[in-house]
């Protein structure tokens, strides 16, 4: 169990930072297109083809983690890849990082030792495939009734000529998001499981597949919620709903179940609600901060910020601001905000 938790941290590491690392890398490059001179400029460029290999490594290691682990162990811990992603921006890129963070990050570090510790190997035996179409069935109407509120929702703004934040709309589509890149973890374990059933070679790389295509899929949503709405309300509810929408459907699609012993179901329950609380919290931090009294924000402002501050007050981060990213548990999929969303 512990090697698959190594094997997630590990993936979600080389998801995070390379995505981060390709993001840099393409300020000085010119628009991704299929022209011969574009395709060279981007291979030769190091900083972006160190990324793209840190990102395509780490989806072979969430594979990996997934081939060995239940999907409700390897998604959460996916989860605390927003946590990695800070820790390697504040020591790597120079971002300043509040209090609140770095209790955030403890919180998903715990709920990661807490999963590791609760964790249990489970063996399939067969899938309940009576179940699939159920869970199939439940997932189109939710994603029906979820545009379907969506589309009355902007009817009625049209109509009112209502302004600011469109909150219904960040929270739909962060769900749809997350949902999605859940379920395409779901799609990738079930493919490894049958595989061992005895069924033939090639579910595994079409599972792989229709996975991708999911996460893609996933990825359209995302974008559709960040375009005119708040990266922290669109991250929150993708990164929850991507770990609950995993866990649950693992346990409906392969009957997966929580452990046995008393202890174990405690270790994992107490590790989920740490890592779920722990992204919450790093996504909104700069948020919750504001709004608590100044006598707490400044204790709450890390030595390190004021430092940073003090020392490079010219610095190219204020001309030049790096985007902060938010990698979830499926294979290729990302979220890409503007950085004074986290300043």
């Amino acid at each position: 169990m512990w090697e698959s938790v190594a094997l997630t941290l590990a993936g979600a590491a080389g998801n995070n930072v390379g995505k981060v690392l390709q993001k840099k890398g393409t300020h000085i490059l010119p628009p991704l297109s299929f022209k011969l001179k574009v395709i060279r400029a981007y291979a030769f460029n190091r900083l972006w083809i160190s990324g793209f290999l840190m990102d395509m490594c780490g989806a072979a290691l969430m594979l990996t983690a997934l081939s060995q682990a239940p999907v409700s162990v390897v998604q959460p811990i996916a989860g605390c890849g927003l946590a990695i992603l800070c820790v390697f921006s504040h020591f790597y890129l120079k971002e300043s990082m509040n209090g609140l963070d770095w209790v955030a990050i403890t919180l998903a570090g715990l709920g990661t030792i807490g999963v590791g510790v609760g964790g249990e190997e489970q063996k399939v035996d067969k899938i309940p495939l009576f179940n699939i179409p159920w869970l199939v069935l439940s997932i189109v109407i939710l994603f029906v009734l979820l545009n379907t509120w969506l589309h009355i929702y902007k009817k009625q703004r049209r109509e009112q000529e209502l302004t600011g934040p469109e909150v219904i709309e960040e929270i739909i589509y962060g769900l749809e998001s997350g949902i999605l890149f859940g379920i395409s973890s779901v799609i990738s374990k079930t493919g490894f499981v049958m595989s061992e059933m005895g069924f033939p070679k090639i579910v595994v790389p079409a599972a792989i597949s229709c996975s991708v295509g999911c996460s893609a899929v996933g990825f359209v949503y995302q974008t559709r919620g960040l375009k005119h709405g708040r990266a922290i309300v669109v991250s929150t509810c993708t990164s929850v709903a991507s770990i609950v929408s995993g866990v649950v459907a693992g346990m409906i699609a392969l009957d997966e179940h929580l452990p046995t012993a008393p202890t174990g179901r405690f270790f994992l329950l107490l590790g989920w609600f740490f890592i779920i609380t722990g992204v919450i919290l790093l996504v909104s931090s700069t948020q919750i901060i504001a709004r608590l009294p100044r006598s707490v924000q400044k204790f709450l402002k890390s030595n390190v910020e004021r430092t940073h501050s003090i020392r490079r007050p010219g610095s190219a981060r204020g001309k030049d601001p790096i985007p902060s990213t938010t990698i979830h548990a499926s294979t290729l999929h990302l979220l890409t905000s503007p950085s004074k969303e986290k300043a």
